[in-house]
């Protein structure tokens, strides 16, 4: 792992100009950010249509494979992104263990917790931020070990509470603060702690007092990647915190945008959403000498359907500003253009979205081995599933 670590490191450092940027800004340029640094790699980005763009975005190899000729570097995307997926046979689940959990996050759950089962350790199971417990209810039906699910809503505790009882399960919940010096007193040396997509820093929670107290095994699927304290990456390996890059807030996002739910409602909003903002922008710069980028709120996507010229007055009361006339027509195409501008510009970077999450994956599993755990990443479900679909587990040696 060390390795791999300092190889994809070396990668993503070098490769820097095709990675490190926000798509939505470097499409207010005109030009493409690689027009004189990669002509011909632009010439091909600007024949692509939108259909074309739609497809790229939902089919990554065949992007790496269309764009390897203008980004040579990309032959080595697979070696740093590859991994096996865990072998499973499915679960029986007892009758009622899946009251109320939605189809698409049950599929995951089951998948988790298979996975979890397949080397246990411990006679006991901590369920790390458990919301109403879906993962441990499967994990006490199955082995009848005792679940403590922590979770900081005590609504969720409430309802996990009572469910559990209702099917006699041995689930304890305790309601706590993940970043509180008092959730350590949660954690013995008999569990084994679970984790379905925690976010960032509870994740990071998770490992530093699993890892002090000594637990037996930790199995998690990390998430949410940017939701952190502080304004950069704080790595956790030695190796890790030897790197030169300093990922930002920002950067730590990119490997959670790629998307796989929501259906055609869902990209029809964003198209709107996106291109009224790029288009509100440019109506800014030209009618009112705005020479930078104004954000705005987040809006309520039903009011998207009252189009461009209702957005941009909500927008201007939103910033306390006077809606001039124009044509607000233009403009909105104009925002359309951009839109796909944005998007072309983003199909460079969507090969290195797993490299980056590789790279922090990788950062985690060295601070565990660093910590006396043997370590083994894999991916516990497909892709179509969940993007977020790594799995660390970790067996203290």
């Amino acid at each position: 792992m060390q390795n791999q670590f300092k190889s994809l490191d070396q990668f993503l450092t070098q490769q820097q100009p095709y990675w490190r940027f926000e798509a939505f800004f470097s499409c207010l340029d005109t030009l493409l950010p690689w027009t004189k640094t990669n002509p011909q790699l632009c010439d091909w980005l600007e024949s692509l249509s939108p259909q074309q763009i739609e497809c790229y975005k939902q089919d990554n190899a065949s992007l790496i494979a269309d764009l390897t000729p203008y980004l040579s570097c990309l032959e080595q995307v697979e070696q740093w992104t590859g991994l096996a997926f865990l072998e499973k046979q499915g679960l029986t689940l007892a009758r009622g263990v899946d009251n109320g959990v939605p189809g698409r996050k049950l599929e995951q759950i089951v998948s988790m917790g298979e996975a979890a089962l397949r080397d246990h350790h411990g006679t006991e199971w901590l369920e790390w931020c458990s919301g109403k417990g879906f993962l441990g209810r499967i994990l006490a039906s199955q082995t009848q070990h005792k679940v403590t699910s922590f979770e900081f809503q005590q609504m969720l505790c409430d309802s996990g509470q009572l469910e559990a009882d209702k099917q006699s399960l041995p689930m304890e919940f305790v309601q706590g603060d993940a970043f509180s010096a008092e959730a350590e007193n949660v954690f013995n040396q008999q569990q084994h702690a679970v984790a379905l997509h925690a976010c960032g820093d509870l994740h990071v929670s998770l490992l530093n007092h699993a890892t002090t107290k000594q637990l037996p095994a930790i199995t998690f699927s990390p998430c949410c990647y940017h939701l952190v304290e502080g304004d950069v990456y704080q790595a956790l390996s030695a190796i890790g915190r030897a790197s030169q890059l300093e990922l930002t807030k920002a950067e730590l996002r990119i490997p959670l945008q790629e998307t796989v739910t929501g259906g055609e409602r869902v990209k029809r909003h964003r198209i709107e959403e996106m291109s009224y903002r790029l288009g509100f922008d440019l109506l800014l710069r030209t009618e009112l000498g705005f020479d930078a980028y104004q954000p705005v709120p987040s809006i309520k996507k039903s009011l998207l359907a009252d189009g461009f010229k209702v957005f941009c007055q909500w927008a201007c009361e939103q910033k306390n500003l006077q809606l001039p006339e124009a044509d607000f027509d233009h403009y909105h195409q104009l925002g359309l253009q951009r839109y796909w501008q944005m998007e072309r510009i983003s199909l460079v970077q969507q090969p290195f979205r797993r490299c980056l999450e590789m790279w922090l994956v990788l950062d985690k599993a060295l601070f565990l081995a660093e910590n006396g755990y043997q370590v083994e990443i894999s991916q516990f479900c497909s892709r179509a599933m969940t993007p977020r679909n790594i799995l660390i587990h970790a067996v203290k040696v």
